[in-house]
């Protein structure tokens, strides 16, 4: 519904681009998805009618990835934000895509560990998956 989705070209714009030198390229909507089942039903729905999908999470990326240089819809994950376990044994931890490193710094506190800085700056972990970071 209509606040997890939108065509405002503001909203388009701003998910048309990240910190790299790529020229903004809006996609034609933006949608929220807040569970594994909404981003798969979306992801499923956009196969069907062959539209482009462009993943986001903060758009702090350095690569041109959130571009949406054939149009399409750009689900931005950040409303996926929950941290679903934490293994201290073998140093493991299951988060949604929105997260941040800043999130999950919060939430290791006390427990004597952390996740570094790396390549993931102030962005959304679940970006820097899909990088293979």
């Amino acid at each position: 519904g209509a606040p997890n989705v939108s065509t405002a070209m503001a909203v388009r714009e701003q998910h048309g681009h990240d910190e790299s030198m790529h020229a903004c390229a809006p996609p034609d909507a933006v949608v929220w998805p807040q569970s594994v089942g909404q981003v798969q039903e979306l992801a499923a729905l956009c196969y069907r009618c062959r539209v482009p999908m462009v993943p986001f999470g903060t758009g702090t990326g350095l690569e041109g990835g959130v571009n949406a240089v054939q149009g399409g819809v750009c689900f931005d994950l950040s409303r996926m934000d929950a941290i679903a376990e934490l293994s201290l044994e073998d140093f493991s931890v299951a988060v949604e895509p929105g997260v941040t490193r800043k999130a999950l710094n919060s939430h290791l506190h006390g427990t004597g560990l952390w996740f570094p800085v790396g390549t993931v700056g102030a962005g959304a972990l679940g970006s820097s998956q899909g990088w293979g970071c």
